[in-house]
């Protein structure tokens, strides 16, 4: 049987999260030594995990939507579209380092989606 691809295991790492699994999320695809440059939160995996969990309790309707992955050698770039319960819309990027089949280092980008866009073409 094939391992899963980087890929597989970064877009179900970020999907899991999304709906709130995400100590499931982290035993299952986080390496113990997971750093993060997440400018809110200290870089280590413990603060990470627990904002996330944190956040899927506050926030448990937001919907999330995977629009494109790049993997190369050990990075998988997810462009993804994160909607809020209050209407908020957000693109957002991360990107996850691996080694082996574990993320080991992670980036997170997100920007507003602008209502009233002057570009047709929108942000996915």
């Amino acid at each position: 049987m094939n391992a899963p691809s980087k890929r597989a295991i970064a877009t179900e790492f970020l999907q899991m999260c999304a709906r709130g699994d995400v100590r499931e999320a982290y035993d299952r695809h986080v390496s113990p030594d997971f750093t993060h440059h997440n400018a809110w939160f200290p870089g280590d995996r413990e603060s990470l995990l627990l904002a996330m969990e944190q956040s899927a309790q506050i926030e448990p309707n937001k919907a999330f939507d995977i629009k494109q992955v790049i993997e190369g050698e050990d990075r998988v770039a997810v462009l993804s579209q994160l909607r809020r319960a209050q209407g908020q819309e957000y693109a957002v990027v991360h990107i996850a380092r691996f080694a082996g089949d574990k993320i080991v280092e992670l980036w997170d980008l997100g920007q507003e989606v602008p209502e009233d866009s002057p570009n047709a073409l929108g942000m996915f």
